[in-house]
């Protein structure tokens, strides 16, 4: 998932001294945090050190190819994407962290997509935004270890800056990066969220975790964009995930009919992968849809005002897309959706809107309904 916000952490450049950290038994505060992140709600905890030169290859060569389309915040920041200790000096160890979000109160996803009349929207986003409820928890992580043994360097991250989180939390143990590119749990799935805490104490490491994808080709198989062009290699320009949340731009007229009525995001390659079987449903309640999000017609959406979809958003991680880009993606999925006449009625209503981009989608899809 690629979602860029402002980095919520405490970046304590007062570090313990040397004599009060000589006293410290790292091995024992190092299961003393796994413990305390199992207290705050955390699936999983590992920790790692700050060694990721093949990583840093694979992301190199993902950006030559240009295969990051328009997210440029993906090499503006130079190595410090996979060299922490050069994002946040003094880096010594990364402790990694995993909360569950599949909404088990739901409905049934695959119904959703099946009917292309539904809005399909990605699961991780139909309750409050997930950078809110991870910045917290790590904070009350970070807090505890500071009570424990005093002031130490430290900052949080949740998908907030230039951090290869798959990558560090592969190397932590909490699963192993798919075929897919997302990370897999082999007794928990993919339905997580990852957090991580850069710190300066020289913590045990955890082991690395063991890829277990096989022979299995689901997610490159049921892909409806093939935008997992091989194994462990995805071209975002063809992603759907990219296409409908990270461009802010025209969507390519070939792709859009592969869009489906996904308007936020896309949940196949997740949907299809075996290990998903010992999936949980969240016990967090601040991931559960809202305003029926979960299940809900696309003509109904499309009609909503600027000023409905900010107040049914809010607190989630969809309004960040903005209400352009919203009506841009329904337009695409109304354009896919078999032809009628309130849905051609619900189209023609957007066809002098304001913005350039929402009636461009809007004309196609109108071509689309054979209008």
């Amino acid at each position: 998932m690629n979602h860029t916000v402002k980095p919520s952490s405490k970046s304590s450049p007062a570090t313990a001294t040397a004599a009060d950290r000589s006293s410290i038994d790292f091995s024992a505060l190092a299961r003393k945090i796994k413990t305390w992140g199992r207290e705050l709600g955390f699936q999983q905890l590992g920790i790692t050190d700050t060694e990721l030169t093949e990583d840093e290859a694979h992301l190199l060569r993902w950006l030559k190819h240009e295969q990051h389309g328009e997210m440029a915040y993906m090499q503006s920041h130079g190595t410090k994407r996979s060299r922490p200790e050069e994002l946040v000096p003094g880096t010594a160890r990364i402790i990694s962290v995993r909360l569950d979000y599949w909404p088990g109160q739901a409905s049934d996803a695959q119904q959703v997509l099946e009917d292309p009349l539904q809005a399909y929207l990605s699961r991780y986003a139909l309750g409050r935004d997930y950078h809110k409820v991870l910045r917290k928890r790590l904070q009350q992580l970070a807090s505890r270890i500071e009570q424990r043994i005093g002031p130490y360097g430290y900052r949080a991250f949740t998908d907030s800056a230039p951090v290869l989180e798959k990558a560090i939390a592969q190397k932590a143990g909490l699963g192993w990066i798919g075929k897919h590119t997302n990370l897999i749990d082999d007794k928990g799935g993919s339905w997580f969220f990852l957090g991580e805490l850069f710190t300066d104490l020289p913590l045990p490491i955890d082991r690395p975790a063991k890829n277990h994808c096989g022979t299995c080709r689901s997610c490159i198989d049921i892909c409806p964009s093939q935008a997992i062009i091989a194994p462990y290699q995805l071209d975002a320009r063809r992603c759907i995930s990219y296409l409908t949340i990270e461009l802010r731009g025209s969507i390519a007229e070939e792709l859009r009919p592969l869009i489906g009525n996904r308007i936020y995001g896309c949940d196949d390659c997740q949907l299809v992968c075996p290990w998903n079987r010992f999936a949980r449903p969240s016990q967090e309640t601040d991931f559960m849809p809202r305003h029926q999000l979960d299940s809900i017609a696309l003509i109904k959406l499309f009609q909503w005002s600027e000023q409905e979809f900010l107040d049914n958003t809010q607190g989630t991680a969809i309004r960040r897309i903005g209400y352009e880009c919203w009506l841009r993606n329904l337009a695409v999925a109304l354009g896919n959706a078999p032809t009628g006449t309130r849905v051609i009625k619900t189209l023609q209503e957007r066809l002098h809107h304001p913005s350039g981009l929402v009636r461009e989608h809007v004309t196609w899809a109108l071509r689309q309904q054979g209008v």
